[in-house]
């Protein structure tokens, strides 16, 4: 073998032409439109079926699952707190039910929670004493710190403390003009 007879098969293939790939016949053609015509036959019927499933009032539910199946109750009024936008309210009325564990028993036996205004951020409590509802007049700013941290920064902003109640007012035939009740004797 020569120095030039390597370039000269080179030069044999190059000139030689690529082989071809066959072009598809009349059967494999046919084939490629049927697979076509199958595939939009099947999309056209996907929609038809959606839109008749629509219209019955929904899709039939499956073994799969999708937003219709029922939810643990748990889950369901934790979803209906979040659409409805009742975090805080819903975290406040945890704070009434949790009172005792918050503030301590000793506080929790003489002062209760009453209502909180989410307008405000206030909660007011009253006490069973004037004694108590100093007490808790002086607790206050710890017990609003104590509180955003279970809430959230800036959930409750004050608490107003109310003391006891006078008795009962009556009003009747038996009243002296002028007087407001007993409670014009309470000072």
């Amino acid at each position: 073998m020569s120095a030039d007879e390597p370039a000269k098969e080179a030069a044999e293939n190059s000139s030689a032409p690529a082989p071809k790939t066959p072009e598809p016949s009349g059967v494999d053609l046919a084939r490629v439109a049927l697979r076509a015509a199958k595939e939009q036959a099947r999309a056209r019927g996907d929609a038809a079926q959606q839109k008749k499933q629509a219209r019955r009032g929904g899709l039939r539910s499956g073994a799969r699952a999708d937003g219709r199946d029922p939810l643990p109750l748990g889950s369901a009024i934790n979803r209906l707190i979040t659409e409805r936008g009742w975090e805080t309210p819903a975290a406040v009325g945890g704070v009434m039910g949790r009172w005792p564990q918050i503030v301590g028993d000793d506080l929790a036996k003489h002062c209760v929670p009453q209502r909180y205004d989410e307008d405000e951020r206030v909660l007011t409590v009253q006490c069973d004493s004037t004694a108590w509802a100093t007490n808790l007049r002086l607790l206050a700013p710890q017990l609003v710190a104590r509180l955003n941290e279970d809430l959230g920064h800036g959930t409750v902003r004050l608490i107003k403390v109310l003391g006891p109640g006078g008795p009962a007012r009556r009003f009747g035939p038996l009243r002296a003009p002028g007087s407001t009740g007993p409670g014009d004797t309470y000072g």
